[in-house]
Formats: structure tokens, sequence, C-alpha cells
């Protein structure tokens, strides 16, 4: 077994991959345990359903029973109490119904609102997945990009260091040029194995996300025009609001308390039941002749046929008491729904806040990083004439640099808000 365990995995995850975000999502939307956990639960509830409709029918059922009787009895023949031995045998079939129960066709609709539960609960799942995905898939990237970084910048300084000590065997730069460009190249080196290690983990964060134990699989970004969604319409909130499945769930959560209330009042109201016996038997006393058995059986017949009205007087305060419960039950996810609609609106506001935030940033990145290229190149050209030093070169070089990144974090950080915002604008 866990040898095809292993082989799935492999033949599932061939050697280093690269997926897209969109794929992240799609994976993790199908193939998530708690996904797959809910799908589980829209299936119970769909059992659920059927069981509810099975109430309406008639319970059937049928037997065959033999008995050995020792010591005094009751002889069939003469009808008188004697001291003898008897075998016993009786057939039975019996079917009852409820004829008329409200609580079952309560159960039914109980069950199909808690299926519809369901369902959204799987959706608010996946999106929860999903969100977690977005939030880890960029951490990595941002993370794998500071390494790229970092990695440019030891690759310039130590061409920086070879080109320098050629300079200084030619006497065209000081050997303390040397020197400062080294003990800079130490704390890149320093810095850079701090940022394998943030990249290492938040790849280990980003499988944890997928549910995938095994590092098969590398993480590209397609590039992609940055997005302006419409935040001034006054129904935005209200529109992601109504679409999301948190919403939903409880809403529905609610309707299903209330026919809770009605279920439980339910027990106010008269049943009526229908019942059916059909039964015969065959006797014999050991040592005695006795009747053939298809003879017995057949003169033995007995059916019966009755019909119970059950009209609930007094049930010692159970039933009000259940109906109070229920209603207060009621109240509290109405509460329950407040909380929600809160937490939900605080999301939506802060996605709306950070997007516009980080779209604002990134313009100003954007000029900020054309003006250092620029301050780049003319700092290079001054550095080989011999005009700047190598410690202020590598100043220059860094700021450039640490702006590239700052570039690419705050488009990251553009991206990001803007697929949390498609999570909740998703209508699964």
């Amino acid at each position: 077994m866990k040898k095809l365990l292993f082989l799935l995995v492999v033949n599932l995850f061939p050697a280093q991959q690269s997926w897209t975000l969109a794929q992240c999502l799609d994976y993790a939307a199908m193939n998530h345990p708690l996904v797959k956990q809910s799908a589980l639960e829209i299936r119970k509830n769909d059992s659920r359903v059927t069981a509810a409709r099975g109430l309406l029918l008639p319970a059937a059922d049928m037997g065959i029973s033999h008995h050995y009787g020792f010591g005094s009895s009751i002889n069939q023949d003469s009808n008188q109490r004697e001291a003898i031995n008897t075998q016993y045998s009786q057939l039975y079939a019996q079917a009852s119904w409820e004829l008329i129960n409200w609580r079952n066709y309560l159960n039914i609709s109980l069950s199909r609102i808690n299926k519809e539960t369901s369902v959204y609960r799987m959706k608010q799942v996946q999106n929860e997945v999903s969100m977690n995905v977005i939030q880890t898939f960029f951490t990595y990237r941002n993370s794998r990009s500071w390494l790229e970084v970092l990695q440019s910048q030891i690759s310039g300084i130590e061409e920086q260091i070879a080109r320098t000590e050629k300079e200084v065997e030619t006497g065209n730069r000081p050997k303390s040029d040397v020197y400062d460009i080294k003990a800079n190249l130490g704390t890149m080196q320093e810095q850079w194995v701090s940022a394998k290690n943030l990249r290492d983990l938040s790849k280990i964060n980003l499988l944890n996300a997928l549910a995938i134990t095994r590092d098969t699989l590398d993480f590209t970004t397609a590039e992609e025009p940055l997005e302006d969604p419409d935040f001034t319409s006054d129904l935005f909130v209200r529109e992601l609001l109504e679409k999301n499945p948190a919403y939903r769930s409880i809403s529905k959560e609610i309707e299903a308390r209330q026919k809770n209330t009605a279920l439980a009042g339910s027990a106010y109201l008269p049943t009526l039941n229908g019942s059916y016996t059909w039964s015969s038997f065959y006797n014999r006393i050991p040592g005695q002749a006795a009747a053939p058995l298809r003879d017995q059986i057949a003169n033995n017949k007995n059916q019966q046929l009755a019909f119970s009205l059950n009209i609930p007087v007094f049930n010692r305060l159970q039933i009000k008491s259940n109906v109070e419960i229920a209603k207060l039950n009621v109240i509290t996810t109405f509460y329950e729904r407040d909380i929600i609609i809160n937490d939900l609106i605080k999301s939506i506001h802060s996605i709306r806040a950070e997007f516009i935030n980080a779209r604002e940033k990134y313009r100003l990145l954007k000029a900020n990083f054309e003006n250092q290229q620029l301050s780049f190149g003319k700092s290079e050209e001054k550095y080989r004439e011999g005009l700047m030093d190598a410690y202020t070169f590598f100043i220059v070089r860094n700021n450039w640099l640490q702006a590239k990144y700052n570039l690419i974090s705050s488009k990251n950080e553009v991206l990001r808000q803007t697929e949390l915002l498609k999570i909740l604008k998703t209508e699964r």
C-alpha cells in the first residue's frame, strides 16, 4: 500500500514542475484535505435528506421463531395445562406507518437546508485555503526576489573586487579600496545566507498551504498587467458581502435554526400511526402425532390492523423548554451573523485600503527606481574613470539594487491584494 501511494505521488508530481498561482489555486481548491473533508459533509447531508424522506414510508419486517417448552404447559389440543414438553414455531410479518407526523415533513426541509449550508461551508473553506495560498505564494516570491537581488549584489561586488585589484596593480586605485569592498562583500554574504533560509522556509510554508509533502515543485508568476478594480461603487461592499460563502452559510444557518424551532414545536401536535400484522404458528408435542406443518400454518393464521392517535397533553414542560431554547438559538445565530458581517466588511475594507496604498507606493517606487538606475549608470562611469571611490560606488549600487527589490516587492503587493479581491468576488 505504501509503495502504491509513493508511485501515485511520483506520477502526480514529476520532477520539478513549475506552477503559476492559478495552478496552485486550482489544485488547492480541489485537493486540499479541508476541502475534501467539506465535500464529505455534503455527501453526508445528501444521505440525511434521503433518510428524512424515508421516514414518510412504511416500515416492514418479518421473522420466524422456534421455542422449546419443558414441564407444565398448555396442551394446544385439549387447552388444558399438563406436564408436557412442547415445540412451538411462529411466523410473522408486520408493517407500521406514521400516517401523520409533522416532524417528518419538517425534517425533510431541515435536511435540505443543512445540505445547502454544507455547500456554502465548502465554498468558504475553499476561499480560506485559496487566501492562505495567495499569502504564502507572494511571501515566497518576495523572499526569492530578495535572494536574487543579494546574489546580484554579491556578483557585482566580486567583479568590482577583481577589477579594483587590477587597478591597484597599475597604481590607479589605492589598496584600501580593495579592503573596503571585501568588507562589504562579507556583509552581503551573511545577508545572502539569511535570505536563503527565509526563501526555503517560505517555500515550505507554501507547500504546506497546498498540502503537498514533497518538494518537487517550483513556482512562477505569469507577467500580467496590474488591474484597477472599481472601489468607487456604493454597492461594492454589499455586492462582495452577498457573494461571500461565509455570509451565505450563516444565512442558511439562521434558516435552519428557525426550522429547528418549528421542529421542536411539532411535538405539540398529535400523531396518527397505523400498523398491520400477519402471524401463524406450528405446535407439536414430541412423541405424539401432530397435524402437518402446512395445515397448522393455514389454520392458525391471524391478522391485525390497528390505528393509534397520540395527542400530547402534558410533557412535564419539556416541549415548552425545547421551543424556548430553539428560539434563543435563532437569536444567537443572528448575533453570529453580525460578527461575520463585521469581520467580512473589515476584510473587504482592509484589502481595498492596502490595494490603493500598494498601487500608489508602486507608482512612486517605479519613478524612484528609474532615477536610481540613471544615478547608477552615471556613477559607474565615474568609478571607471577614477572619479569615484569604491565605497561610494558600492553605496550607489546597493541603493539601485534595493530600489529594484522595493519595486518588485511593491508590485507583488499590488498583485497579492488583487488576487485576494478576486477570491472575494468569485462565486464558486
